[in-house]
């Protein structure tokens, strides 16, 4: 008689914040749009400790948004949804076109578990009714991205002209900070390369208007965070993610 081996499965723990920041073109005033928090979270039905996982973003140091599992009694979650961008600009200072502002972006374990970090970017332009304006590329929303291969490794697999996916390529500790994965952003001046003029002739005067054909566009920089258990790592990104990867012995990530 063959003994039947008991398989006991540990649930897959993920989670993710949004934070999202607009800004008008070629205006006076920055404006932005409050985020919306998701997350991930697979239930089984077997009985199982579940630790505290959580995530926080960091803009130049400070906390943007954030969930942390906080109560394992009734699955409660502490949590923020904050605005990129918010404190870019000084009171009374305009946005300039072209000039380079500081937007150092990092992730904190918040948790009491260590964890993999997953980064989504997403960059793209809507009118003022809030349309997606394809014509528009992407890369005029420069945001700058560092430690690429030292500590952060891009999906390129995943990753669009809209879309840059970015993995965290070892675990995180509780309350530990990753290394930042930008440290500038800047609004390349070829949005103002197209214009439109108009020529106007009244008796002997002659007007000349020239007008910005995106004038009042904005631009929209969202930045998602992801974070998963590393007990079965491999298992719990395909499973929160879909995408394969594997750690090595001394805790490395590896997408496949």
């Amino acid at each position: 008689m063959k003994k039947g081996k008991k398989r006991s499965r540990m649930p897959v723990i993920s989670i993710a914040l949004f934070a999202v920041a607009a800004a008008l073109l070629l205006g006076s005033t920055i404006g932005s749009a409050r985020a919306a928090l998701t997350y991930y979270s697979q239930t089984y039905t077997s009985r199982v400790q579940m630790q505290n996982i959580g995530v926080t973003l960091l803009e130049n140091g400070e906390k943007v948004s954030w969930r942390d599992y906080s109560d394992r009694s009734n699955g409660s979650w502490n949590e923020a949804t904050g605005v990129l961008l918010e404190n870019m600009l000084a009171e009374g200072e305009k946005f300039q076109i072209g000039k380079v502002y500081g937007e150092e972006l990092a992730v904190s374990n918040t948790g009491s578990i260590d964890q993999y970090v997953r980064v989504n970017i997403y960059r793209y332009w809507t009118d003022a009714d809030g349309k997606k304006l394809q014509e528009l590329s992407p890369d005029l929303i420069d945001l700058n991205l560092v430690n690429i291969g030292n500590g952060w490794v891009t999906d390129e697999q995943s990753t669009t002209a809209e879309r840059t996916v970015l993995y965290y390529d070892r675990p995180v500790a509780p309350g530990a900070v990753t290394l930042p994965f930008s440290d500038q952003l800047k609004v390349e001046n070829g949005i103002t390369a197209k214009v439109t003029q108009t020529t106007k002739t009244e008796g002997k005067y002659t007007t000349i208007t020239t007008t910005y054909d995106y004038d009042g566009v904005r631009f929209w920089l969202e930045v998602e965070v992801n974070a998963v258990q590393t007990h079965n790592a491999a298992d719990a990104i395909w499973s929160a993610w879909g995408r394969r990867a594997t750690v090595g012995a001394d805790g490395t990530l590896r997408l496949n």
